[in-house]
């Protein structure tokens, strides 16, 4: 009888341990189900697709505009980024939100070689739209440099023109697009550009204050208003390293703790 009643305790004892083992969320975890909102949004909501027709549209007539009421010393072009731009890379979030996982160089890569990335809504339209106006086309990416041939095939089976090495310009050394950005301006005038994150116009908005940068919005509104069409992302970017204090280096736990602060409750 004692024996029995020993076994049934720790019989009790190790199911109490694996159930409370198994209600363990580690900060990744968790922050990766965040994450998984903002991929069904982005996959799923129709809202997502036209906020992309409306966001390309406004390019068009941003660009004949100043097609119309400009007179350029150089030839004239327009500079998207590419990833959340041109390409749609959300399957790769729901993949790492599956496995409940956060970004990682080398599971984003392994995406990238597979180089079937679709295009987004209203995004190949507009490119092809300007080559039809005499519009040079170029992508400014911060995908690394050896991801280069991987991300000319992808664009090229989503038939983007100027799918090349001339026109696609990736990340060597530096996140900070401004180096890129000057190169084309050495050429061509830049009537429009096109992203998903501020730093894909200005360098100016990479580092924010507790403000996350919403000053710095309200403070160059008109000319942003004037010169970049912004796409809706809420899977990552610049706004999601503000509240990292512009630290990607914290600690999960760290991390989820300031997402959690930083909700206006």
């Amino acid at each position: 009888m004692k024996r029995s009643i020993l076994l049934l305790f720790l019989y009790s004892a190790c199911t109490a341990q694996v159930q409370t083992t198994s209600t363990e969320v580690s900060a990744e975890a968790e922050i990766s189900n965040q994450l998984g909102g903002a991929v069904l949004w982005y996959q799923n909501s129709a809202e997502m697709k036209l906020s992309y027709y409306q966001s390309y549209q406004y390019a068009k007539m941003m660009l004949d505009n100043k097609l119309e009421r400009s007179r350029l010393a150089k030839p004239a072009a327009v500079v998207l980024d590419i990833d959340e731009t041109v390409l749609d890379n959300s399957p790769y979030e729901a993949q790492i939100f599956d496995k409940g996982e956060t970004y990682k160089s080398e599971s984003w890569h392994k995406w990238t070689e597979e180089a079937r990335a679709a295009a987004l809504p209203g995004a190949l339209d507009f490119v092809e739209y300007a080559k039809s106006r005499g519009v040079e086309v170029f992508y400014i990416s911060n995908r690394s440099v050896s991801e280069l041939e991987p991300t000319i095939k992808n664009l090229k089976k989503e038939k983007f023109p100027n799918a090349s090495e001339e026109f696609v310009m990736l990340k060597s050394e530096t996140s900070d697009k401004t180096e890129r950005r000057n190169k084309v301006l050495e050429s061509h005038t830049v009537l429009v550009y096109v992203g998903d994150n501020l730093t894909d116009y200005s360098e100016l908005f990479a580092d924010r204050d507790k403000n996350m940068g919403k000053d710095l919005v309200e403070k160059y509104k008109d000319e942003l208003l004037s010169n970049f069409v912004m796409l809706p992302n809420p899977m990552y970017g610049e706004w999601e390293g503000a509240i990292y204090d512009n630290n990607y280096g914290l600690s999960d736990d760290l991390k989820l703790k300031k997402r959690k602060e930083a909700l206006i409750k």
